[in-house]
């Protein structure tokens, strides 16, 4: 072949299936999320924890979710293309000023929305030029962009929204939002199913009602970038060239790519989405920029990325799931939260008779059961969660999924690895 490119139908950068191998489909797709509905039903029937599935907190999850999912897009840019970032927290607190001092200075959202991708992407060329061009290790170069985003955001409130009315040495001035949209005539009627109770009907149409009411225009851009970034990486050239950065990286180069070209491409993208993130927080979930805003979220997008094993629909599934905890324990936490006890329970109960039947792992099987027996023991004897718990709830989500999930976890071959053009295989 041509030294020009790496075609699709040579030198594969992924293994091929195996027998057995599992396999998602839309039909497996359907029947999980329809499975997860009616474990909610279930769950809000038998607790009469109504925010479980009120239009409310579907609403709250999904734009708590918007972030996390954004700043997992980011990292998987990166990962795919062979550079761990870390540093994605850091590239959030960099999107989170940008985006509010330019949704001010040209008193537009949009505005907001681009210069928060664009001082994320500061961020992305800044840990390219360490790990890439210079070999620093790819930890080191995460840890030093969060530390320098942090301070780098600290001086510039201090120079410029310190001065402007409203604002202070920690926070902006208010700023313009995005607008909202919601599908027309469904609104009325679904509240009004919601509020029967009704089990499983009314479950749906609290659902459907917060996935189709006041949803920010940011934040359906962000829902369109998960299915744009799988074509990209997964249906294109471009993206077969990226990927086999992170998989191959000699390979690649024998075949005419720019393994340096690519990976750099890559890494910027990755701090846009990351800025992105930052950007939602402070011009959607937020009025206005604060200190602090990012509260971790980049870490959590990074670990919703492992949990989706480095593909754009897993990755979407745990930033949901990271948001739904979130907003179940801003919400009536301590009931909330108390009833997933017995939603979890059920879930592991599942999954220890899977591995029992369909994997023949007795001793994780057993692991697994004991744990579910704990969390109903502890749902059975008690009627809530202290609140100096619930505040924790998504963080314990974040290590409960990553131990459930490490068993099938395949990143890329390459990734973190050094690379220097002319090395040998």
């Amino acid at each position: 072949m041509s030294a020009s490119g790496l075609k699709t139908d040579q030198a594969p950068v992924e293994p091929t299936a195996t027998a057995g191998r599992f396999k998602l489909t839309w039909r497996l797709l359907l029947i999980g999320v329809a499975a997860l509905v009616f474990l909610l039903a279930v769950t809000r029937f038998v607790t009469g924890a109504v925010d479980l599935t009120s239009g409310g907190a579907i609403n709250a999850a999904v734009a708590l979710a918007v972030p996390i999912g954004l700043a997992g897009l980011g990292g998987l840019w990166s990962e795919r293309a062979g550079v761990v970032n870390i540093g994605l927290e850091g590239m959030m607190i960099l999107g989170t000023w940008a985006g509010a001092w330019g949704a001010i200075q040209f008193d537009n959202p949009w505005a907001g929305v681009l210069a928060g991708a664009v001082g994320g992407a500061v961020g992305g060329l800044l840990h390219a030029v360490a790990t890439v061009s210079f070999g620093v290790d790819h930890i080191i170069s995460g840890v030093a962009i969060n530390i320098l985003g942090l301070g780098i955001t600290q001086y510039l409130s201090k120079v410029t929204f310190a001065e402007m009315p409203g604002g202070g040495d920690t926070q902006s001035p208010p700023v313009p939002k995005p607008g909202v949209v919601s599908l027309p005539w469904v609104g009325e009627a679904l509240a009004d199913l919601e509020a029967r109770h009704w089990f499983l009907i009314s479950d749906v149409a609290g659902i459907l009602r917060g996935l189709t009411t006041n949803v920010s225009l940011f934040t359906i851009l962000a829902i369109l970038l998960v299915p744009l970034t799988f074509y990209v990486l997964w249906r294109t050239a471009f993206g077969l060239r990226l990927r086999s950065c992170g998989e191959r990286p000699v390979a690649a180069e024998s075949l005419g790519v720019n393994v340096y070209t690519y990976k750099y491409v890559a890494v910027v993208i990755s701090g846009a989405l990351a800025g992105l993130g930052g950007a939602f927080l402070s011009l959607v979930a937020s009025s206005a920029y604060r200190e602090g805003q990012t509260g971790g979220r980049g870490f959590i997008g990074l670990a919703a990325m492992i949990f989706g094993n480095w593909r754009p629909g897993g990755l979407a599934g745990g930033a949901l799931l990271f948001g739904y905890t979130d907003a179940l324990q801003l919400r009536r936490g301590g009931e909330s939260v108390h009833a997933l006890l017995l939603l979890v329970a059920i879930l592991l109960a599942a999954v220890a008779v899977h591995q029992l039947v369909r994997q023949n792992r007795s001793r994780a099987a057993l692991l697994t059961g004991v744990s579910a027996l704990a969390v109903l023991v502890a749902f059975a004897l008690t009627d809530t969660i202290p609140p100096q718990f619930t505040s924790v709830t998504p963080h314990i989500t974040t290590l409960l999924v990553l131990s459930l999930a490490s068993q099938r976890l395949r990143m890329p071959a390459a990734d973190g690895l050094p690379y220097r053009k002319g090395q040998a295989k």
